[in-house]
């Protein structure tokens, strides 16, 4: 079973906080992972060579304030080098200013494994019912957030989690359907 960690960010103190999973897939220290982050040092932790995509995705993601569902390679704090799929969403304020941002990870390493070196590294947004529950809940957990309620807050993260098990089932299919 693929392993998932979700994270989120506020622009007004430029911090991303991740659970411990993220963390350790980023090479960054558990507790200051907890206590918050830069963005930066998160998208620094991403491998050069799919970083600019990434941060270009989420310049379009805040412009267009659209989902995002990518993959790309970090290197843990094992010293291996990990594929995770990231979904998420940053929104942005009345002036078009990045307001926060949140999603889920899931580290994705064992299918890429299998697959065929050859093929790109991005996945293509799909507008399904399952990445429509995807993109809702993210809205919903976000608005948890800021109400401070830890009982709502510890379910949006359990439903979060589950949409993020289902996502990548559903990129399992479709990359075995490729495949054959």
């Amino acid at each position: 079973m693929d392993v998932i960690g979700r994270w989120e960010w506020d622009a007004t103190t430029d911090l991303t906080r991740v659970d411990a999973f993220v963390a350790l897939v980023f090479n960054v220290d558990p507790d200051d992972a907890k206590a918050g982050l830069p963005l930066s040092c998160l998208i620094d932790s991403i491998h050069a060579d799919d970083r600019e995509r990434v941060r270009a995705l989420i310049n379009r993601s805040t412009r267009d304030g659209s989902p995002f569902l990518t993959e790309y390679r970090v290197i843990s704090v094992d010293g291996r080098t990990r594929w995770v799929l990231d979904r998420g969403r940053f929104t942005t304020d009345h002036v078009g200013r990045r307001w926060n941002g949140a999603g889920i990870l899931v580290d994705i390493t064992q299918m890429r494994m299998t697959e065929d070196a050859s093929r790109g590294s991005g996945v293509e947004n799909e507008d399904s019912a399952l990445d429509r529950a995807a993109e809702h809940a993210i809205a919903a957990q976000q608005a948890i957030v800021e109400m401070q309620d830890p009982r709502l807050k510890s379910c949006a993260d359990a439903l979060l989690l589950e949409l993020g098990r289902r996502l990548a089932q559903k990129d399992i299919r479709s990359r075995r359907g490729r495949m054959n």
